[in-house]
């Protein structure tokens, strides 16, 4: 307090220093907390027209016919002609999944070492998160939803059913798409050769011996029968 301060200066506590209770909500009486809580309310409450207006200008009524960064993309998944908007950068797999939304194609490592991607482009089994999407101009893509139905499954599909070739399942799309790639190529009849044929194929459930016991029933069918795999 200044020492040259008349005692008679000092105002009462709860006073002002004309001898008057303070008129709250003026800027002398406001507190700090409730200074803040106003600035916030009021700044919501002005930002709220900007976020609905903005919401409104950002969604047009139609989709662009392409969007920036992308290019259009032709493939044939599973006898469907496909025409897409995709990055570059997007691989088969995702593409399968996120785009196409066929997502009996499952992403196990994404490196290409647990075959869980596989499927078929021109009858040839490849990992599909190896491969950009973009490189299959006019493929023909086969994924494991291509091959059958629950009502009518392929025959390896039967197979693997009739043979329990699989545990949690989370591997057996793979394992049936690389097994029907493998039928069109030149293997030996013997189990290892199944075996060394599906080995870039895992199954973390060890159901190993009776996936080959599936491939080779469907194996001995199309051999001797004739079956068209």
């Amino acid at each position: 307090m200044n020492p040259k301060m008349r005692e008679s200066e000092v105002a009462e506590p709860g006073t002002t220093r004309e001898g008057k209770p303070p008129v709250f909500g003026t800027y002398s009486s406001l507190s700090r907390r409730s200074f803040l809580s106003r600035l916030g309310a009021t700044g919501i409450a002005t930002a709220s027209p900007a976020v609905a207006i903005a919401n409104v200008v950002d969604a047009p009524d139609t989709p662009p016919a392409r969007r920036a960064g992308t290019q259009t993309v032709h493939l044939s998944i599973n006898g469907k002609r496909q025409t897409l908007q995709l990055e570059p950068r997007v691989t088969l797999l995702d593409c399968l999944r996120e785009v196409v939304q066929l997502t009996g194609t499952k992403k196990g490592c994404d490196h290409g070492q647990c075959g869980a991607c596989t499927v078929l482009v021109n009858g040839r089994r490849i990992n599909s998160c190896l491969s950009f999407a973009a490189m299959h101009e006019g493929d023909e893509i086969t994924t494991i939803e291509g091959l059958g139905t629950p009502q009518e499954m392929h025959p390896m599909q039967a197979a693997f059913v009739e043979h329990d070739g699989y545990q949690c399942g989370y591997c057996t799309s793979g394992q049936i798409v690389s097994a029907v790639g493998m039928l069109k190529e030149p293997w030996g009849p013997a189990d290892k050769d199944v075996r060394e044929a599906m080995s870039g194929n895992i199954c973390r459930c060890g159901a190993y011996p009776n996936i080959v016991r599936a491939i080779q029933m469907v194996r001995s069918r199309v051999s001797q029968q004739g079956v068209d795999a």
